[in-house]
This record gives C-alpha cells, sequence and structure tokens, in this order.
C-alpha cells in the first residue's frame, strides 16, 4: 500500500505544480488594454483612423498619416502593455519628413482584438499585416516599406523583415535578442529562482508549443534582406544592452548598425540630443523620399 501513498503524492505534487504554473502563465499574460486618449481633431498632422484584418484572428485598430505622394511609409510599433498613443512623438518628428506613416495597436493591446497568448510572434504577425494594408490598400505610396519597433515592437520588426523581403528598412528601440533572456531579467529583479523559469519555459513549450529559438531575433535577423540600425540605451535594466549586442554579432554584419546610447534606459533613448538626427540620416540613406 505504500507506493500507492507515493504515487497519490507524486500525482498531487504534479497537480499542484501545474497549477502554479499556469497561475503564474495567466499573469504573465495580463495586460490592461489602455485604449489611446489622443483628441484627434487637435493633432497636427491629418489622422484617418483605420482596422486591419489579421489571419482571420481578429482586427488590428490604427492611424494612417498621408505623407508626401509616392512617399515611402513607416509602420510604427509600439512596445508590451503600450499602445499606438506610444508613436506619436516619433509622428511628430517622422511627418514633416514626408513619410506615410502607419501606427497600430497590437493585438492585446490598445483598441486592437485580443489573441490569447500575446508574443514576439503574434507581434511579427501583426506587423506582416500592416504590411499587407498598404501594400493592398494605398496605391499612392511607396511599396518600399520601414519599420520602427520599440521593445517586443523592435523585435518582432526583425522577425517580419527576416520573413518579408518587402521591409527595406528596419529601426529597433530597445529591442530583445531572445524572449527568454528578456523574461529572465524580470523573474530576476523578483528574486526567483534560476530553475523555476527554466521549468515554466518548458512547461509553455510542451503545453502550448511555444519554440522560443524560431521567435528569437537572434536566430532570424541574419535571415533579414533589409539594412538594420539598432538603438539601445547603455543604462537598459528591461532589456540589458548585451541583447542589443547579441543582435549586432548575429546579424549580416555589412548591413547592420548598433548605436548604444550613452545614459539612456528603456524607454527614453529618443531624448538623447543626438538621437533624431541619427533616426533621419538613417532613413534618408536606405528609405529616400523621391
Amino acid at each position: 500500500m505504500q507506493w500507492i501513498w507515493i504515487l497519490l503524492g507524486i500525482f498531487a505534487f504534479l497537480v499542484l505544480l501545474i497549477i502554479g504554473l499556469d497561475t503564474v502563465i495567466s499573469l504573465m499574460y495580463r495586460i490592461k488594454s489602455k485604449p489611446h486618449k489622443v483628441n484627434l481633431n487637435k493633432q497636427k498632422f491629418p489622422i484617418e483612423e483605420i482596422h486591419i484584418p489579421v489571419n482571420k484572428k481578429g482586427n488590428l485598430y490604427g492611424w494612417w498619416i498621408p505623407g508626401n505622394q509616392n512617399a515611402p511609409t513607416l509602420i510604427l510599433v509600439h512596445g508590451w502593455g503600450r499602445n499606438l498613443d506610444r508613436m506619436t512623438p516619433y509622428i511628430r518628428k517622422l511627418h514633416p519628413q514626408g513619410y506615410n506613416l502607419l501606427a497600430f495597436d497590437a493585438r492585446s493591446h490598445g483598441s486592437s482584438s485580443t489573441v490569447k497568448r500575446p508574443t514576439v510572434g503574434t507581434f511579427s504577425e501583426d506587423v506582416l499585416a500592416a504590411l499587407n494594408y498598404v501594400t493592398k490598400t494605398k496605391d499612392d505610396a511607396q511599396q518600399d516599406i520601414g519599420v520602427i519597433g520599440l521593445s517586443i515592437g523592435g523585435a518582432a520588426a526583425i522577425n517580419a523583415a527576416s520573413m518579408d523581403k518587402r521591409i527595406k528598412s528596419v529601426i529597433t528601440v530597445g529591442a530583445f535578442a531572445h524572449p527568454v533572456e528578456a523574461m529572465k531579467v524580470e523573474f530576476q529583479k523578483r528574486h526567483v529562482p534560476a530553475f523555476i523559469p527554466s521549468l515554466l519555459f518548458l512547461y509553455m513549450h510542451l503545453r502550448f508549443g511555444f519554440d522560443f529559438d524560431k521567435l528569437a531575433p537572434m536566430n532570424n535577423i541574419r535571415k533579414a534582406e533589409a539594412n538594420i540600425f539598432l538603438i539601445h540605451g547603455d543604462k537598459d535594466e528591461v532589456v540589458p544592452v548585451i541583447q542589443g549586442i547579441t543582435l549586432k554579432e548575429a546579424s549580416n554584419q555589412k548591413k547592420t548598425r548598433l548605436w548604444i546610447v550613452p545614459d539612456k534606459g528603456h524607454s527614453n533613448c529618443e531624448t538623447h540630443p543626438d538621437f533624431w538626427n541619427m533616426v533621419t540620416e538613417y532613413l534618408k540613406e536606405t528609405l529616400p523620399i523621391p
């Protein structure tokens, strides 16, 4: 009879472990969707509200800001837990230069439809959906397209460029090289023993089929034909700068640049006095306006 109690004990432990892991996963994906609060009528640039279908799995809420006729388009991608309002500083700087701009809420963010477990993979699908929207509906826009992405949005931009050569230029700010490494940082901040996230990632792979290596930009960046400009704050505590260095080392060195921004963190690189000049010059070089 003793072996029965041992088996029951093991079973109870596994049940509690699964419940605990499911709870942690649920907390990881608890995103409070916050629609933008921008008064569109008071902006100095014209905004057309749009809805973009995504693989029959919902739609993206977005803004289309037209630029010069036959100008290239820049797709703007926010980070985790944000919405397209995060990209308004970029719109204010880039719209006067003549680019067409498309900003959108990723699924499970802002006013877009939800997805059960958003990842860099779903963000990448959203970028590709925005790309298809431009090429299929905006005949007066040049078909050369760039993507500017922040944090997970930057990681998604790299992945999307690796899958679609219509993307000619990519700028990332604070992008991670591998989603597991990015998540480990958050666990370390909370002093969680290292074996727990390792167990969690294995469980997510077995239960949900997540292939984190396949989703990792470091494993996809070399496949991209686009020119890529990696920007990373040297004081970034959310995605440490080693992630940006890893991306650069994994890339096609001839087509990729890395700028480590001094004294900046994860969300304030655009406040560096050289930031907009660097971005503008890079776009003029890699995605010029006729």
